[in-house]
């Protein structure tokens, strides 16, 4: 089965710390835009779970890569998509309550309804972290 997503909206950010506060806000701005505020929270901290990672991730390289973030809906839920330029998948890792770094994707798995990844070809090499929230 196909969905069909007619609501989309892309961004592309440098791989800087100041990427997550600006992914943040675009995203909030989005959600208020297509009439969904009772996502923004969560969709918020997806958002800013997976930019913070992307941007570790790209910035890491010799020459920093951008950070690209899609928000898809179909208006009932919404899809956030996230491409950095490392195509080494992300690690889910079980920390302890008093970790303070690590634990981001099990926020996601525990807020969004499904997520996942795939790597993606030339010429954008690199990998796509996705999360659907209802």
């Amino acid at each position: 089965m196909v969905i069909d997503w007619p609501l989309r909206d892309t961004i592309e950010l440098g791989a800087l710390p100041g990427a997550v506060p600006c992914a943040r806000l675009h995203a909030r701005q989005v959600t208020w835009e297509w009439s969904l505020p009772g996502l923004s929270e969560d969709l918020e901290l997806v958002v800013s779970e997976l930019v913070t990672n992307a941007v570790q991730a790209s910035g890491s390289l010799k020459q920093a890569a951008p950070v690209r973030m899609w928000l898809l809906s179909d208006r009932a839920q919404v899809l956030i998509m996230v491409w950095d330029a490392i195509r080494q998948g992300p690690v889910r890792m079980d920390r302890g309550q008093e970790a303070e770094a690590g634990r981001g994707l099990l926020l996601v798995e525990g807020i969004s309804a499904r997520w996942g990844w795939y790597a993606t070809q030339e010429p954008d090499s690199g990998k796509v972290v996705w999360a659907v929230l209802r």
